[in-house]
């Protein structure tokens, strides 16, 4: 089988050396099921299948491997929850359980391909069920984290037209207090051992559910999910992904950053909204037949972490570096890891000094990669290659990335600008497909040939990507993707704010975190500011996503402003970093 011999086609600097070592590797830990289509696709040297669904031609071959007991008897999912319950399931399991929960949504859930649906469920295993079960009937699903108030779940729910919602007990009250707002809406399941007026009972259902469904035949072009991600200005836009673009996008990623095997076993501790949580816990582990390995921890608690990687025989970790920031401040020399042999980081920049610390301690290299909700990974550090601390790492097949100028001009090695994807001669295929409804914003993202990301870097003689940070004013905190304008929108709610400006403040833990410079109402100005800016924290935790709230908070007289009385958020920011 010819894998990635002739790997200059996919006009990557990934080094062919590089390559052969990971084929010869590929070849001593052969995989029982045979997926070089996907390798040849991941390659440039194969157009994507005119159909595509990957529970059908992955999830399902790799269940009739179990049956022909050609795979390792590791588990596809593996869940705990740190108090003593634990659940696995194989691929076989997960097949005869998520045609159920399929039969379910389109049964008396009574949902329809091309339907939207909003799934706002914590790491239980419920999420992966119904995520398999929306591929199978071609309903587009809708992730959201378990933070989102009552009134971000009206606009996702609004914004999206979403006809279903799948949440638990602890989100369904607020889902109530909106839901009548939403006219498209006529479907809630609520993942509950106790029933709630108005909501379908997953369980209850679970248990009729026939047991055999036919998968639909999607289209590679088929929308699969939609995915909220903030901007600089607005309210989140929506990401929408194909089948082709996440079931097959991923291939690589699971492949070669990720660096598993059906022996494997991945423990991802992304949020399941995020798109980390669809790379490391969901396509890239599952298209190599690898375990998906689960904590259900409802925050990140270190002590916690280190315990599960003593106990359990996790072989390979991927976690935001805000995480391993933290870990290594605890002394990693008194832990034996039980299996651990391979760390990924992604969703902020990783700071060469923890990647440092962390080697010393545990002498484990962590391998940096860089992606965004639109496009999935698009650079990368994999084994095999030389690795430059604080570099991204080079460009991800199928990518061609570059650094380019205000006029979409490739600029040399050492120049910094645009962080910019080719698009020419055709779009990459892991894209995404549109920002739904916003065809402006769509087409204000291509500049010539090439897509801009938003991030500001420079390329190296040896291809290396080295990203200096945003062009626009999103604030990336823990692997957070947070917009100004909606924190300045929660925090206008509040009585004592007449003006607000929110920007990026750098900290040494999370990366950077957001401030607000506050301009407060006259009747306001005499109160205790101390006790005030704890009260607008308060409040915007309760107004919108608490993950966005200001951690820092400074009241000024006035905000600087364009002649057209536009807030300078930029002048603001330069400031709190110290560049003027």
């Amino acid at each position: 089988m010819k894998i990635l011999l002739d790997f200059q086609v996919l006009r990557s600097p990934w080094s062919i050396q590089t390559l052969r070592r990971l084929f010869h590797q590929y070849r001593k830990t052969f995989a029982p099921v045979n997926f070089s289509d996907y390798e040849a696709i991941g390659r440039c040297e194969q157009e994507i299948p005119e159909y595509f669904n990957f529970a059908s031609d992955v999830m399902d071959k790799w269940s009739q491997a179990e049956k022909e007991r050609k795979r390792s008897s590791n588990p596809a999912l593996w869940w705990i929850n740190g108090k003593g319950d634990e659940m696995k399931w194989s691929f076989e399991e997960l097949g005869f359980l998520s045609q159920k929960v399929a039969n379910m949504l389109s049964g008396p859930c009574g949902l329809q391909r091309g339907d939207r649906v909003l799934v706002i469920l914590p790491r239980i295993p419920e999420w992966w069920l119904v995520n398999l079960a929306c591929i199978r009937t071609g309903i587009i699903i809708i992730p959201g984290t378990t933070q989102l108030t009552a009134q971000d779940i009206s606009y996702r729910l609004l914004a999206s037209k979403a006809q279903g919602i799948i949440t638990t007990d602890v989100l369904a009250p607020e889902v109530d207090s909106v839901a009548s707002k939403s006219q498209f809406l006529k479907t809630k399941l609520i993942v509950s051992q106790s029933s709630r007026a108005e909501w379908l009972n997953f369980s209850d259902l679970l248990k009729t559910a026939p047991a055999v469904h036919n998968c639909v035949k999607t289209k590679s072009q088929d929308p699969m999910a939609i995915y909220f991600t903030s901007g600089a200005t607005g309210s989140p836009k929506m990401v929408e992904h194909s089948h082709g673009s996440y079931g097959l996008g991923f291939y690589v990623c699971g492949r070669y950053w990720l660096d598993v095997t059906h022996s494997d076993i991945v423990w991802n501790m992304s949020d399941t909204a995020w798109v980390k949580a669809a790379v490391g816990s969901f396509f890239a582990p599952w298209f190599q037949g690898a375990c998906v390995f689960v904590h259900a921890m409802p925050e990140f608690d270190p002590t916690a972490v280190l315990n599960t990687l003593c106990r359990y025989p996790v072989t390979t970790l991927c976690s935001a570096p805000t995480a391993y920031c933290v870990l290594v401040q605890h002394d990693l020399t008194r832990h034996t890891f039980k299996a651990l042999k391979h760390c990924v980081a992604g969703g902020e920049p990783l700071n060469p000094e923890v990647m440092a610390q962390w080697k010393s301690q545990t002498g484990l290299t962590i391998y940096e990669a860089y992606g965004q909700t639109e496009t999935g990974m698009v650079c990368a550090n994999i084994k095999g290659m030389k690795i430059k601390p604080g570099s991204l790492g080079k460009a991800a097949p199928p990518y061609d990335v570059q650094i380019v100028d205000e006029n979409g001009s490739v600029l040399p090695p050492g120049k910094e600008g645009d962080i910019a994807i080719n698009m020419s001669p055709k779009r990459p295929f892991p894209f995404f497909t549109q920002y739904v409804d916003d065809p402006e914003k769509t087409a204000s993202t291509i500049r010539g040939n090439f897509y801009i990301t938003g991030d500001r870097g420079s390329m190296d003689e040896d291809g290396y990507i080295w990203f200096m940070g945003r062009s626009d004013d999103v604030i990336i905190s823990s692997g957070y993707r947070i917009g100004p304008f909606e924190v300045e929108s929660a925090l206008i709610q509040h009585p004592a704010v007449a003006e607000s400006a929110v920007v990026s403040s750098p900290d040494p833990t999370r990366g950077e975190v957001v401030k607000a410079f506050v301009v407060l109402s006259p009747s306001f100005k005499s109160q205790d500011l101390k006790k005030l800016a704890c009260e607008l924290q308060d409040h915007v935790k309760k107004v919108t996503a608490p993950y966005k709230y200001p951690r820092k908070i400074e009241f000024v007289q006035q905000l600087p402003k364009t002649v057209t009385g536009k807030i300078r958020r930029h002048e603001l920011r330069s400031k709190e970093w110290g560049q003027i």
